[in-house]
């Protein structure tokens, strides 16, 4: 591996910047990694190398003219098949969009460029971001899913064939497939991140977020992709501009943290176990173990009526039109959708709001909540993505979550700790993750 690919996004984008490394050069370097390792792990649902080195040699171009340059000038980033684009196809991982693109930029796109990035091209993603899987394969046992719905994102910078690269969440999209293949994956809070021209499976519910190889990267990209829009009527106005210097802050105190085992843990493997027990007792000091509220179980169920529902209403046409087409996976969450009442909706609209004010308290008392990203490791076999019953919750209250790649599982395969924290509260959420990844090591 190349000296520059195995350096962090916030190093290459510092020596893009101060002209230490040439655009072009780094991204010839991704090429040459794309071709070597892409036929086996098949990340990439669109790549062009022609189309990239020309990008590159305009950045490096741009940046001759001593103009200023934004803080991800030159840096090539990978983004997830669902994000529209007006020069690439939008196939959302659908036979039944094949070859179809968007007539404009997302607005997530247009941030980006404006930071100076340079789109590589779209990453994998399951089928409408939902269950039936991409082809893409686990970089660290081909064997074994890399997670959905944001495979290709994941398995991208997991193998070193991007610094950086975007996904989405509704369930568990990005959490899932960054504990599976060893990244950090991030979700910032519900608002903060628009989702205008990203395909919509749930308005409620669809959450953008990304994947790098530390926190501090992750960082990086939260300061340049936070900014209301008008166009997505969900986004609120918020300041990154502290990003770094809260990130970078030492704590006053020792963190305090609520470890939630879930209902769940009974379906966690016996090595997965272990190695969170081991964390747990390492971190005696730091971490008080509870359970979960009552109404977890209900959040659960609510987001299931909400997400199906949704899918219904938003893919409608496209299950009139080419049902043939479609994986059985969306085809049962559709027709599951069609079948819920008003009321039921309703019901389970409302309790977001309801759900989060009960919980609010509990950050009053601890810095940040931890829990398994998922039941283990990636799962043997391409056939189903995983489980994303460990991150539905803080998905469905839209809370800032984290997965941080501490822990191993069996065969020595990765596990994620998922970190969750207080409502736009993600910089310091950040910070947190930063003492935790620090202390782990």
């Amino acid at each position: 591996m190349s000296e520059f690919i195995s350096l962090s996004a916030h190093k290459l984008s510092k020596l893009l910047q101060d002209g230490q490394l040439r655009s072009i050069d780094l991204c010839k370097e991704y090429i040459e990694r794309i071709e070597r390792f892409e036929k086996e792990i098949k990340a990439w649902a669109y790549f062009d190398k022609k189309i990239l080195i020309e990008k590159a040699e305009m950045a490096d171009q741009y940046r001759k003219s001593g103009k200023p340059v934004g803080p991800l000038h030159g840096l090539p980033i990978a983004i997830k098949d669902i994000i529209g684009t007006f020069d690439m196809p939008t196939e959302c991982g659908s036979k039944a969009r094949k070859g179809r693109s968007m007539s404009q930029d997302s607005e997530i796109v247009n941030l980006l460029k404006i930071s100076g990035a340079i789109i590589m091209g779209k990453t994998s993603t399951s089928e409408f971001a939902y269950f039936d899987p991409a082809e893409t394969r686990n970089p660290h046992d081909y064997s074994r899913t890399p997670g959905g719905s944001s495979s290709g994102s994941a398995a991208a910078v997991a193998s070193f064939m991007a610094p950086l690269s975007i996904g989405s969440q509704t369930g568990g999209s990005v959490i899932r497939p960054a504990s599976y293949c060893g990244v950090v994956g991030f979700k910032p809070s519900f608002g903060l991140v628009s989702r205008n021209g990203v395909l919509r499976t749930s308005q409620l519910l669809d959450q953008i977020g990304w994947f790098s190889r530390n926190v501090e990267d992750a960082a990086l990209l939260f300061k340049s992709l936070v900014k209301k829009d008008l166009y997505d009527s969900d986004t609120v106005h918020y300041s990154t501009e502290r990003t770094f210097e809260v990130l970078n802050k030492k704590l006053d105190f020792e963190p305090k943290f609520l470890f939630y085992k879930t209902k769940s843990w009974k379906k966690i493997d016996k090595k997965s176990k272990d190695a969170f027990e081991f964390f747990l007792k390492t971190f005696k000091k730091n971490v008080v173990v509870e359970d979960t509220p009552s109404y977890f179980d209900d959040i659960v169920n609510y987001h299931k009526i909400i997400h199906e529902t949704d899918l219904a209403n938003n893919l409608e046409i496209y299950y009139k039109k080419f049902k043939k087409k479609l994986g059985k996976f969306l085809i049962q969450a559709i027709e599951r959708g069609l079948s819920y009442s008003a009321k039921e909706y309703l019901q389970a609209k409302d309790f977001i709001q309801q759900s989060y004010k009960s919980y609010a308290e509990v950050f009053e008392d601890y810095y940040a909540i931890l829990t398994p990203a998922t039941t283990g490791v990636a799962d043997k076999g391409l056939s189903f993505t995983g489980s994303p019953e460990f991150c539905k919750v803080w998905t469905y209250m839209g809370l800032p979550t984290i997965s941080l790649p501490l822990l191993l599982g069996e065969k020595n395969l990765p596990l994620g700790i998922q970190m969750i924290g207080s409502k736009f509260d993600d910089m310091r959420l950040l910070s947190y993750a930063k003492w935790l990844e620090k202390n782990c090591k």
